[in-house]
């Protein structure tokens, strides 16, 4: 069986894998080559021949089609007629986690709240009923808001203690 053989691309003399490759014309005359393989080179082209590697097998694509799609677009843009600007979406507001100590006799009346707003059919989270709660106390007026926070016992705050 006859192997056929590839045609080679002939390598600048003297580069190693990581060094840029150097140009003939580009050398001082006064060094010389070493004499150590003896090939026929061709004349310096004006663009460099990109290196490939024993197992590069197609070539990279051409960035043209590209390019050209986006000029396409580009086009299409500028001459398509005026559309109506879209509803600006209000951003989200930016949501804070946090914890707190809340005595049990009032843990339950968030259940009993959640309770009666799913008999009313509006179904409620607990985070709802505090941050409705947290409404109903801004709106209130100043006398009034301090007669609700002194009907509010003062708790010791922390995690409860284990009982084990």
């Amino acid at each position: 069986m006859a192997t056929v053989k590839k045609p080679s691309i002939p390598k600048a003399p003297n580069t190693t894998p990581n060094a840029p490759a150097v140009q003939e014309a580009a050398r001082p005359v006064s060094v010389k080559p070493a004499p150590a393989k003896a090939e026929v080179t061709k004349p310096a082209s004006k663009k460099a021949a990109p290196k490939k590697s024993p197992t590069a097998k197609a070539p990279a694509p051409k960035k043209a089609p590209v390019k050209k799609a986006a000029a396409k677009r580009l086009l299409s843009k500028a001459f398509a007629p005026a559309k109506a600007e879209k509803a600006v979406k209000p951003k989200k507001p930016k949501l804070v986690r946090d914890s707190f100590t809340i005595p049990k006799a009032e843990y339950l009346v968030l259940d009993e709240l959640k309770q009666r707003a799913a008999k009313l059919t509006r179904p409620a989270k607990k985070s709802e009923l505090l941050r409705a709660g947290i409404k109903a106390l801004a709106a209130l007026s100043d006398a009034a808001f301090l007669t609700a926070l002194e009907q509010v016992p003062a708790i010791k705050t922390g995690r409860p203690a284990s009982t084990k």
